[in-house]
């Protein structure tokens, strides 16, 4: 299997991982802050679900929109504090996640191996190859997932 495939297929795993690990949670266990200084559950999901259609648009101005796009940042502080993350829906939350994934992966698996080397310029970050946006996105759950499991515990549920 190529390295592009294997990034895709990591990409399309996130969301089951993330579900998996959310898996058998009450709302309440999702709302709870059993860790200090650190988010919930939920506004870990919502962050993440936030977040999941700017990295979407991100791959594709690189893949649709010629030389260098330019893509800005987003400061996850302002979200959390103004998007209501406690009022949202987990399961709705995950789906919007699914759904963004599929469809994403549905264009990059159509992708020549090359087009993963073209790329767009992040305005903080700077230029950024579609193969390292992909790698972002992947690496964005893989990063939120042990704060997920850290709070499982803390609140006294079995492992995911």
């Amino acid at each position: 299997m190529s390295a592009v495939a294997n990034l895709i297929d990591a990409y399309l795993k996130g969301p089951a991982d993330l579900r998996a690990a959310v898996a058998g949670m009450t709302p309440e266990q999702l709302q709870a802050k059993p860790v200090a200084g650190r988010m919930s559950t939920l506004e870990v999901l919502c962050h993440i679900a936030d977040f999941e259609p700017i990295m979407a648009d991100r791959m594709k101005r690189i893949i649709a929109l010629g030389e260098n796009p330019l893509f800005l940042a987003a400061d996850e502080n302002q979200y959390l504090a103004e998007l209501r993350y406690h009022d949202r829906v987990a399961e709705e939350e995950l789906t919007l996640i699914e759904a963004t994934r599929k469809q994403m992966a549905h264009i990059l698996k159509a992708l020549k191996p090359e087009a993963f080397q073209k790329a767009g310029v992040h305005s903080m970050k700077g230029l950024l190859t579609l193969e390292k946006v992909v790698q972002g996105a992947v690496n964005h759950i893989n990063h939120h997932l042990p704060f997920v499991h850290e709070k499982r515990k803390a609140l006294g549920l079995k492992p995911a």
